[in-house]
């Protein structure tokens, strides 16, 4: 019992010090003088993925790199099958007007370069070198393709207070390192107590919670009819998962891959990724039986791995 309730209060700490973090380092770059679409591709990336990152960290540290690897594929599948497919029960996700061809493309080029990593064995520093690398050519990419463009950043507040953004980013740059440790130490404990490896835990109990934030973002943007880029925000997820998380995480210690993450879950990853083309170039909305579609094989998915 105690390692759910470990588990619990880190994702609930890492959820909220995530937000901080965000808010105060977007507010303070920005009254830096960095301009708005770089503090968009740079900032909000990285902070919103300081959760993950920080897990897959922790976990590494803590001699548990399968829950990190696990952590990065589980998330890839839920963004793609949890968070799309829930939403969409609520109301059809009007995807098809948003142009995310180029960021798709990317996320492919990502998947592809990372499942031939995997295939290598195990994960070592030049690949976190070769994937760091792929992740700054794409924002390098990104910011010169859109420059110009009017950019509205997230969690930009130009009346915040100066004493409220130094909370904020105490607040982040404390609650993240002990959330993921009290994350990483519960789910450990609880992979022991029912005899299941690491990249189990990793790929289900902390994919979800780390997905959570991304999922209840969607769920009320979709209530609100407003849930348009959740698309966008998926891919974008995905590709700084696959480049930035696990290129910052084998720097910090290898990572083996085990034969069985490579027969399977793996390749469900490849296979979420690639449902979603009819969205993205075919430009179809993701309607209720869709919604249906996604969630169920979700489902279906932690049936197996839990099996």
């Amino acid at each position: 019992m105690f390692e759910f309730l470990s588990v619990g209060v880190g994702l609930v700490i890492l959820i909220f010090a995530g937000d901080a973090l965000v808010k105060g380092a977007v507010n303070l770059a920005l009254r830096l003088g960095l301009p708005a679409l770089v503090v968009s591709l740079t900032v909000v990336a990285f902070g919103t993925s300081a959760p993950e990152l920080l897990v897959s960290v922790q976990a590494i540290l803590e001699d548990a790199p399968g829950l990190a690897l696990g952590n990065v594929v589980g998330s890839n599948i839920a963004n793609v099958l949890m968070v799309l497919g829930v939403p969409a029960l609520i109301a059809t996700l009007h995807t098809g007007a948003c142009e995310t061809r180029r960021d798709y493309l990317y996320m492919l080029g990502a998947t592809a370069l990372f499942v031939a990593f995997c295939f290598t064995g195990q994960l070592v520093w030049w690949h976190g070198i070769v994937l760091l690398t792929a992740l700054v050519a794409i924002l390098a990419a990104t910011f010169l393709g859109s420059r110009g463009e009017d950019v509205e950043v997230e969690g930009a507040d130009t009346g915040l207070p100066g004493w409220k953004l130094a909370a904020y980013l105490i607040l982040g740059i404390i609650g993240l390192p002990l959330g993921a440790d009290l994350l990483v130490e519960g789910a450990t404990e609880i992979a022991r107590d029912f005899g299941v490896s690491e990249t189990v835990i990793g790929l289900t109990l902390v994919a979800i919670g780390t997905s959570l934030p991304e999922l209840a973002t969607t769920v009320m943007a979709a209530i609100r009819r407003h849930a348009d880029v959740a698309l966008g925000n998926v891919i974008g997820s995905n590709l700084f998962n696959l480049l930035g998380i696990m290129g910052v995480a084998v720097l910090v210690g290898p990572i083996p891959v085990d034969p069985a993450f490579l027969r399977t879950d793996l390749w469900i990853m490849v296979a979420a990724t690639l449902m979603l083309v009819p969205f993205v170039f075919l430009r179809r909305d993701i309607t209720r039986l869709w919604g249906i579609v996604l969630t169920g094989l979700y489902i279906a998915y932690l049936a197996l791995v839990l099996a």
